[in-house]
């Protein structure tokens, strides 16, 4: 992988598909405290620091709860959904192995927090993400750069030196504006069309080389 150094994985949507547990887990909290939610809600969230999604929650499920509180209860719903099932997306795992076997170092950049991230990480083999970077440990989430400079500065590259795979537009521009090619893998929300894009329709069946060639062919535009 001559153009790639370094994989950075984004994790909700991306490497698990956990997005319909926190979406039902919202809605749990709207009919808790008598709020009013909406998918259209459900789905601007998509990819955003945890805290923001609280204060948006706040005002617009109209709870009268701090954006701390939200996340808290967030955060307790989803954990307890993943201890029982990892709703892994396709080719995933398999493309994060074959980067290991072929020595790409990678990195986990992911606006949960760690405790959601732990029992996720549980399943996977020790090592794998040679940096982990959660919403919890940056100042600045996705959209800002900050997530994916602070996982490239731990791998000891620059971000171009990185490839960052995000199902989002907000993850997306984080990583763009980061400095990384993307490899845009859509899901539960479009991503725009942009400088430093690449598309894909799935992970399924893309190995180290596949991604290479993804990469290389962009930049050879």
């Amino acid at each position: 992988m001559r153009n790639v150094k370094a994989v950075l994985f984004d994790m909700d949507g991306t490497l698990v598909d956990t997005e319909p547990y926190w979406i039902d887990t919202e809605y749990a909290l709207a009919e808790k405290y008598g709020g009013t939610w909406s998918h259209e809600h459900a789905m601007n969230l998509v990819g955003s620091a945890l805290l923001d999604s609280g204060d948006y929650i706040r005002v617009h499920m109209g709870i009268d709860r701090t954006p701390q509180q939200i996340v808290d209860e967030l955060l307790d719903g989803v954990v307890a959904r993943v201890e029982v099932e990892v709703p892994w997306r396709p080719g995933a795992r398999e493309l994060l192995a074959d980067l290991h076997a072929e020595g790409i170092p990678c990195a986990l950049v992911t606006m949960s927090w760690q405790r959601f991230v732990d029992p996720i990480l549980e399943r996977l083999p020790a090592g794998i993400f040679a940096s982990i970077v959660t919403g919890d440990r940056v100042e600045f989430g996705k959209p800002h750069p900050e997530p994916y400079l602070t996982a490239a500065a731990e791998l000891g590259l620059a971000p171009e030196e990185c490839v960052a795979i995000e199902d989002s537009n907000t993850g997306a521009k984080s990583a763009v504006a980061a400095g990384c090619t993307v490899l845009c893998v859509p899901h539960h929300v479009p991503i725009l069309e942009g400088e430093g894009r690449v598309f894909a329709d799935t992970l399924s069946g893309l190995d180290a080389a596949g991604l290479s060639r993804l990469v290389e062919a962009y930049t050879a535009r």
